[in-house]
């Protein structure tokens, strides 16, 4: 798995996408191991590239995961249906009062970011939580067929 915010930076909020095709996707679809360099949101530094191995299956996790650039190699595309409020709070919840100002500027760039490329009309499943769990259910961007396997029971999902 690859957390976008090891990839994103205080300057680059969303600028980092030839950074990730030319460091992770690139390589990872020619079979070889790729590298990325994560960045440290208190030291407002990169740290020193890690490697990342080559694998049948890649988890990419963030706002911006279902990007254009990025949907042509992506094998599913799956949403978390969250309000923005809420996600925002979790995230100031998260990080503290030092990055207060970070999250300020977050939430206007998320919403310029989803303004000019929405993800959510080309997502292939949509996850949403529920009192005991997780619910996963065909995207607006999915072609529902009989071969298609939404949940692996009749409930929501327990865990990921």
């Amino acid at each position: 798995m690859l957390h976008l915010d090891d990839i994103a930076s205080h300057e680059q909020l969303f600028a980092w996408t030839d950074r990730l095709l030319t460091q992770v996707i690139g390589p990872l679809a020619r079979g070889e191991s790729g590298y990325y360099t994560p960045y440290d949101w208190r030291a407002r530094a990169f740290a020193a590239p890690r490697p990342l191995p080559a694998a049948p299956v890649m988890l990419l996790e963030g706002v911006g995961a279902g990007r254009r650039e990025l949907r042509p190699h992506l094998a599913r595309l799956l949403w978390m249906e969250l309000p923005r409020e809420e996600s925002w709070a979790r995230g100031r919840l998260r990080d503290g009062a030092e990055q207060r100002e970070f999250w300020d500027g977050w939430v206007e760039a998320e919403r310029a970011h989803f303004a000019a490329d929405p993800s959510y009309p080309h997502a292939d499943l949509l996850v949403t939580q529920t009192p005991v769990g997780y619910e996963v259910l065909p995207g607006p961007g999915s072609t529902p067929g009989p071969d298609q396997t939404v949940t692996l029971s009749d409930g929501p999902s327990a865990m990921w």
